[in-house]
């Protein structure tokens, strides 16, 4: 098992430099110029050509792929009084040493300002200074109010995480009983109720559904809120960045509360096509693992019909369904953006989407690359997820 784990970890390497390459590729097809977003349409030809010339766009696109890569590299030999003023001036601000190397990371008018970078290093006299670069775990700054990629992404992506566990648990919870009892009780009134449940599940659209919850709960009954993760004036200590977890940890449980509440009308809207797909795919798989032989020879044993469902029946079905829950909590992950728009949720759907129309390079490149991670580490728990529910199954 640690070998085929480490195996599809490294896998993941050529995995994110193709979406990386590929999504990189596309965002430059699409019409539209950083630039002229910026500075808008009455924009004179002059400050494009400048704000172009700051922000790399006028080099070839695989040179701008590769400062997006490894970033902007600096090689310059140093001296011995420049190697002495690294280590004990005031120029730098944080000092490792790490088997000779000296690592200095720039804080306002310090040494290595005069190289523009956020890093160098000593390199046996030549000093290597780069300034950003995803291998270096540097997203870069945002084209539109230059704010860093990484200080966004970690104030909004536990608020989408936070989300899309509640939506996927919802949906688990409702859909894997309703497509058992729907199998079980094949071709009755609850088996056509549920699926045609499940059918307005998938067709219904997201923001309508939203809407009339946030009118009907929020609204006329007033049970829950109708924006936002947390009331106005609620004081809560940030932790991870998912509230529930926050507000449980320093046992606010005021706080706890009121997230809950707005958490409950945004997870319900996002989990309805999750849990209508989860409930068809259980109903499916269960009616196709019912008519096993192994079902009919437990049945003739005299065993009980639910030690029959629960012990062979199910644990069976539940392969194909488990697939389907890692894609779908690997596709909320990538941001719901109708729902958080229509419940002004602070995650990266509704940034990335803005990001998209403002053609912000740096923003859409970097949430691809995570989500595209995600989706790799979901997929790789569901596979070590088949070998606990089937026995038959051994990756070593």
């Amino acid at each position: 098992m640690t070998v085929y784990i480490l195996r599809r970890l490294v896998a993941t390497i050529p995995v994110l430099f193709g979406v990386s390459l590929l999504v990189f590729s596309f965002i430059h097809l699409i019409p539209g110029d950083p630039a002229l977003a910026m500075l808008g349409e009455h924009a004179t030809e002059e400050n494009v050509a400048r704000i172009r010339e700051r922000l790399g766009l006028n080099e070839p696109l695989p040179v701008q792929y590769v400062r997006f890569l490894v970033g902007k590299m600096t090689f310059e030999r140093i001296s011995s009084e420049d190697v002495y003023k690294t280590r004990l001036g005031k120029s730098c601000v944080k000092l490792e040493k790490l088997e000779g190397t000296i690592v200095c990371q720039r804080e306002g008018l310090s040494w290595t300002d005069k190289y523009g970078v956020n890093a160098c290093y000593n390199l046996s006299g030549i000093m290597v200074c780069h300034d950003g670069g995803v291998l270096w775990g540097d997203l870069g700054n945002s084209i539109h109010g230059n704010i860093p990629v990484v200080t966004e992404l970690k104030r909004r992506f536990p608020a989408t995480v936070e989300l899309s566990l509640a939506a996927i648990f919802i949906a688990v919870i409702i859909a894997i009983p309703a497509g058992v009892v729907s199998a079980i009780k094949r071709n009755s009134l609850i088996d056509t109720v549920t699926m045609m449940g499940a059918l307005i599940g998938v067709s219904m659209p997201i923001f309508w559904l939203a809407i009339l919850l946030m009118y009907i709960f929020g609204l006329v009954l007033g049970w829950f809120p109708t924006g936002g993760r947390l009331s106005v004036g609620m004081e809560l200590e940030h932790i991870t960045g998912l509230y529930l977890v926050d507000a449980a940890m320093t046992r606010n449980w005021p706080a706890f509360k009121d997230a809950l509440s707005h958490l409950v009308l945004p997870a319900i809207a996002l989990a309805t096509i999750p849990l209508a797909i989860i409930a068809r795919m259980m109903r499916s798989s269960m009616l196709e693992v019912l008519g096993l032989d192994y079902v009919r020879t437990a049945r003739a044993k005299g065993l009980h019909e639910r030690t029959v469902i629960i012990r062979h029946v199910m644990r069976n079905a539940l392969l194909p369904v488990i697939t389907i829950i890692g894609i779908q909590l690997g596709s909320l992950m990538g941001g719901a953006i109708l729902t958080e728009t229509v419940f002004a949720w602070p995650g990266i759907g509704k940034w990335v989407f803005d990001a998209i129309s403002g053609r912000d390079y740096p923003i859409v490149q970097s949430v691809t690359l995570l989500v595209a991670l995600i989706f790799v580490l979901v997929n790789l728990v569901v596979d070590i997820s088949y070998a606990f529910l089937n026995p038959k199954i051994r990756y070593d």
